[in-house]
């Protein structure tokens, strides 16, 4: 445990506890700042914890009307903690940093077998110190858990290829198959490179190993497939309905909104509705280079893809069982086929989801900045290593330069830094051993500075909403729709004409029919800027967003920010919820999942979720709601609300008809801005 092992020198073990340590320290940072974070799955949280439906559902509410529009598993260790912490910022957001120390851990392990100490070290330290990794870390989405269980299946592989024991193969199809329980199909990305991997380079028989493939194919549909078979053999009629849906159905989920939707465009219930191709972002190979995710994921990119292509050649002529070889392959392949899905994919995609590639990123860094450096008394070797240290500063001073108020002088720093490291990596075979170190060491500072700055940034502020970025305000600028607009520490975008950012520029191009206006929220240093005007739309009018605006300000109300946080809800509000909420299975309903969480985190009691998510799930219908309503289950209905509002798909789909009738048949009740429809009153007596 404290010493290592014993061919290690004796500071490789303390190290790494050390490197374990500062990142349980730095992810744990102001972590209640973020409050309930993404207040939809923390909502959801808060269901679970109340309910054990709801915690095997994965349903929004403990009345079970709707679950999220994912597997409940990544939902599971939050719902643990509460039920023992209490509901509070911590024990939501804690396990989350622990799944990202054991990333790093998992990581430094997976490296550190097959290279230098040093090499662990570095591979754990660039993925401690990822911006979105940093981001992620510390909130509640499904990905956190998904890149450690990925992180852990590369980890298995390369143990397979080993020592060819199938038990290892078994535990990677494992880890893959609970993370399709955090975020569905994303969890088989990396299956081909891992399959192909091991086919074909482990030390055993041809029939043997695809047997253990086998094996592990079953672990995988296992670990995965129990959970869905309950559901899907579960009477639609005694569990929530399944959000995100159209037909009531996980499979339809997986395969469509969560799975084909995302790589097609198609997204039937989306925010985009279907047919989305193009509103999340410009597709292509520069993708993750952009101004809207560089800074989040891609610092240290264009030297990692140098070193696993170093690492590839180096390895060449190495017997086909080498696991040196092997790690690059499985590591790398993971890295090679994420980095494309993501920069091609047509549907819904944000910069977040980027974390799925610091694992790997981090593993090829660590791997062939070790290989090289064993290496460096071969000259290609030694001008590899300066090559990729030379890219990681120019890119390093591309991304700070995208941000001109954000830390300046660093970027010079930064390159300067790399620019005189490389002459000494060049002739690290030639010179003295301390000069070379010396050299790798500004070299190092060089790479990491960057990305190690937006991590404090990251760590140092509050996230939340759905959709968080990474880094200091202004750092990134991507919105729903990808279209021009937005101002300074917004976002830019469709809908609602690009968010409300410090200098309050307008959006230039809505999308989807008409909208609402989005009020904005004020950020901090608030100024009174246009958070964007109605720009032309490309089907009928665009969203307007209107509103307060200040740095790193977000937009609210009825807008996109209706997207992006849980309504805000006063004392007095939640003292009329509270009224004989006891007798009720919902105390309200609310169109959209988002103004429903909000209400449901402030008062403690179940509310209903009308169309899910976005308000378009056909869930429930206006019969079902009036049988509801009439057996006495809703106690009001909250006008306005979340993104069905605004997004349902026609004037005839159940959001609309359910809020209709309502406004129709019972008695409004104004409690300071907010309106409520008493369901146990109506209109005529």
């Amino acid at each position: 445990m404290w010493r290592g092992r014993p061919e290690d020198p004796r500071w490789a073990r303390p190290a790494l506890l050390g490197l374990l340590a500062a990142t349980l320290v730095l992810y744990l940072y102001g972590l209640s700042a973020s409050g309930y974070a993404n207040s939809f799955y923390s909502a959801a949280v808060q269901a679970g914890s109340r309910s054990w439906k709801a915690f095997f559902f994965g349903s929004l509410d403990a009345g079970n009307a709707i679950t999220v529009d994912k597997p409940s598993g990544f939902l599971w260790p939050m719902e643990l903690s509460v039920r023992i912490f209490g509901l509070n910022s911590w024990a939501i957001l804690t396990p989350e940093v622990l799944m990202g120390v054991g990333s790093v851990a998992v990581v430094h392990a997976g490296v550190r077998r097959r290279f230098s100490p040093v090499a662990g070290l570095i591979a754990g330290a660039v993925l401690a110190l990822t911006p979105v990794a940093a981001l992620m870390f510390r909130f509640n989405n499904p990905d956190a858990m998904l890149a450690l269980l990925m992180a852990l299946a590369c980890y298995f592989v390369v143990r397979a290829v080993e020592d060819g024991r199938t038990r290892w193969l078994v535990w990677a199809g494992t880890a893959i198959g609970f993370a399709f329980l955090a975020k569905t199909l994303q969890a088989f990305l990396i299956l081909p490179p891992l399959a192909i991997v091991y086919a074909v380079c482990a030390p055993v028989p041809v029939r043997k190993r695809f047997g253990q493939l086998a094996a592990a194919t079953l672990a995988l549909v296992v670990a995965g497939g129990w959970w869905v078979a309950i559901v899907e053999l579960w009477p639609a009629s005694s569990r929530p309905y399944i959000g995100g849906s159209q037909n009531n159905s996980f499979l339809e989920l997986t395969f469509g909104y969560n799975g084909l939707g995302r790589i097609n465009g198609d997204e039937t219930g989306s925010v985009g509705g279907a047919g989305g191709t193009g509103q999340w972002g410009e597709t292509g190979w520069e993708r993750m280079f952009n101004s809207e995710i560089g800074s989040q994921i891609s610092w240290l990119l264009p030297a990692a893809l140098i070193l696993l292509a170093a690492g590839l050649v180096a390895t060449r002529r190495l017997r086909r069982t080498s696991v040196t070889r092997a790690s690059f392959l499985v590591w790398g392949g993971s890295l090679l086929i994420t980095l494309v899905v993501f920069s091609y994919m047509a549907g819904i995609f944000h910069q977040y989801y980027t974390v799925a590639l610091a694992p790997y990123l981090a593993a090829v860094t660590g791997m062939g900045a070790g290989l090289l450096w064993e290496k460096r008394q071969e000259l290609w070797a030694s001008i590899t290593l300066a090559a990729s240290v030379v890219a990681a500063a120019v890119w390093g001073y591309v991304l700070l330069n995208r941000t001109t108020d954000y830390l300046p002088w660093m970027k010079w720093l930064v390159l300067i830094g790399g620019l005189t490291a490389a002459p000494g990596l060049v002739l690290a075979g030639r010179i003295s051993r301390r000069l070379a170190l010396g050299a790798a060491a500004v070299g190092l500072v060089a790479a990491l500075a960057g990305p190690t700055a937006y991590t404090l940034s990251t760590v140092g502020s509050a996230h939340t909403g759905s959709i968080p970025t990474a880094g200091p305000a202004g750092a990134s600028t991507m919105g729903f729709g990808g279209g021009p607009g937005g101002g300074k520490g917004g976002m830019r975008g469709g809908f609602g004409g690009g968010m409300p950012g410090g200098q309050g520029q307008q959006g230039q191009q809505g999308r989807n029919g008409n909208g609402f206006p989005g009020g904005g929220m004020p950020g901090r240093n608030q100024q009174n800027g246009n958070g964007g005007t109605r720009g032309p739309g490309r089907s009928g009018n665009g969203f307007p967003g209107a509103g307060r605006t200040g740095e790193g300000g977000m937009g609210g109300g009825m807008g996109a920010g209706g997207l992006l946080n849980g309504a805000s809800v006063s004392s007095a509000a939640r003292k009329l919820l509270a009224q004989d909420a006891s007798t009720y299975t919902w105390v309200a309903a609310s169109v959209g999942s988002q103004n429903a969480a909000g209400y449901q985190l402030a008062t403690g009691d179940p509310v209903m979720a009308i169309g899910g998510f976005n308000g378009t799930d056909p869930s429930p219908t206006l019969a079902q709601f009036e049988k509801y309503v009439a057996d006495g289950r809703i106690h009001y209905f909250i006008a306005g609300g979340g993104m069905g509002a605004g997004l349902g798909t026609s004037s005839n789909g159940a959001a609309s008809q359910i809020s209709s009738w309502v406004r129709k048949n019972f008695t409004k009740v104004t409690v300071g801005s907010a309106t409520f429809y008493d369901l146990t009153q109506k209109k005529n007596g």
